[in-house]
């Protein structure tokens, strides 16, 4: 497979002085369905912006579709898709229409782009509701609807930013299955951000994780969580810091035990055979007089990859933002 991104020593760094990217590296294959995980303000909107011509990179030199981003925007263009945070859905118009103008902006006309918003609408299931004004479309198929307009020039490589974020449960599922759908029976490339550690873990081939303009780790969801090859043991106890750095002190003196995590709900041990080790461990703290809130044994998760590498948690924060009126920029002459 050839490579559809190539970014090498990016950075962007805002007017006011902030860092929003630090000089991160990383590439993408073309068929590729490949993930930024990080909480809000690691840097993976900046890096969309960038790599979609939205926002002018500090330093660095990427490529996307094979070509320059600094010279070739214009061209670069064309062949992407792009579906943002904020829904840009004109709730003034039906879906149909809505699909109908983004079309227009692409130079689609007649019967080709008849019957491609014919397939979308099939595709996100909405074709029920095709003629019907967006404005009375629930969360979940406005959202579907603005994936849809993001494919309806038939991009080869399709940006996602946190594509689901705000979206209940059962609708977040659904645009998992369509979005699996593109990439495996389309072969749409696709570029996934995302703060929830289940979609990365279900969706993504390969992922870099990203937290404060840095990427901390990359790798296949799999290697990532073999990488810490233990058993996370996460447990709370009574009391102050004070309680909290005694028994870290006790962990670190209980056989079998690994790395030892700060965290801001407790302490979290890593071990080969955690089953084994939660009564030695339970049984020292008692024994020193450390009294336990909670205690919990799991496998290796992403979220363990993170905390390991950035000592605290993702914590996925569902945004509220006022709905847009605002086109889709894709489009033409930016």
């Amino acid at each position: 497979m050839s490579e559809i991104i190539s970014v090498e020593n990016l950075v962007e760094i805002y007017s006011d002085g902030t860092k929003a990217v630090d000089g991160i590296s990383f590439k993408v294959q073309e068929g590729e369905f490949f993930g930024f995980l990080g909480p809000n303000g690691a840097g993976k909107s900046t890096t969309i912006k960038v790599l979609t011509t939205l926002l002018r990179k500090t330093s660095g030199g990427v490529k996307v579709v094979g070509l320059d981003l600094d010279r070739s925007a214009k061209d670069i263009r064309p062949l992407i898709g792009v579906q943002s945070q904020e829904t840009v859905v004109d709730g003034d118009l039906t879906g149909r229409e809505n699909l109908i103008l983004q079309g227009n902006l692409h130079d689609m006309k007649g019967k080709e782009l008849e019957t491609r918003v014919d397939e979308l609408l099939k595709l996100v299931e909405i074709s029920e509701a095709a003629d019907r004004r967006a404005a009375y479309y629930s969360g979940g198929m406005k959202k579907r609807l603005d994936l849809a307009s993001s494919l309806v020039h038939k991009p080869k490589l399709l940006f996602l930013d946190e594509p689901t974020t705000g979206l209940d449960p059962q609708s977040r599922a659904t645009i998992w299955s369509y979005l699996s759908r593109l990439n495996k029976q389309e072969g749409i490339t696709i570029f996934l951000t995302t703060q929830y550690l289940e979609e990365a873990d279900r969706l993504c081939e390969r992922l870099s994780i990203i937290d404060h303009g840095q990427i901390v780790a990359s790798g296949t969801p799999q290697e990532l969580k073999q990488e810490i090859g233990a058993d996370a043991i996460t447990l709370t106890v009574e009391g102050t810091n004070g309680g909290k750095e005694k028994a870290r002190n006790i962990l670190a003196a209980v056989g079998g035990v690994g790395n030892i995590v700060d965290t801001e709900a407790g302490l979290t041990v890593y071990a080969k055979d955690g089953s084994s080790l939660v009564p030695d461990i339970v049984r020292a703290l008692d024994s020193s007089g450390v009294r336990l809130s909670s205690i919990n044994l799991s496998r290796p998760s992403l979220d363990d990859v993170f905390l390991k590498h950035t000592g605290h948690r993702i914590r996925p924060e569902e945004l509220v933002r006022p709905p847009s009126r605002m086109g889709r920029w894709g489009r033409r002459g930016r």
